[in-house]
């Protein structure tokens, strides 16, 4: 059974940093595809990013694709999520999610809904203050 655990979220000033931390486990990590979403107060869960099982491929969300870089190490089981700066509307919990990959034949564009991964993490708080 897949398993994810994020960490790393906490409190920060607008214009800082931080990284978000998705630890995997149950399954050959490398098989699989891992993206970030977040669901801010009253929204609902929104893609951010994603990155192929072998980390060649990724992609962002528009909005966040300067500020935000995603990276896996394969021999860690880690998919790590880079935020620098922060602004406001950042504040959201923030998920890992994995699925099978299969990008070679969808293409990585193709994972950008909730509904395209089957594994979840608890979730992490980040929130930025003004």
């Amino acid at each position: 059974q897949v398993q994810l655990v994020e960490s790393g979220g906490g409190l920060v000033q607008v214009g800082g940093s931080l990284k978000l931390s998705c630890v995997f486990s149950g399954r050959t990590f490398s098989r699989y595809l891992v993206g970030w979403f977040r669901q801010g107060p009253g929204k609902e869960r929104s893609f951010v990013a994603v990155i192929s099982g072998n980390g060649a491929a990724t992609y962002y969300e528009d909005s966040v694709k300067d500020r935000f870089d995603i990276s896996r190490d394969n021999a860690k089981n880690t998919v790590d999520l880079q935020i620098d700066s922060l602004v406001p509307e950042d504040t959201a919990v923030y998920y890992c999610a994995a699925d099978g990959d299969r990008s070679y034949f969808r293409g990585i564009t193709g994972y950008t809904g909730p509904d395209d991964y089957t594994y979840w993490g608890q979730g992490t708080q980040v929130t930025v203050s003004s």
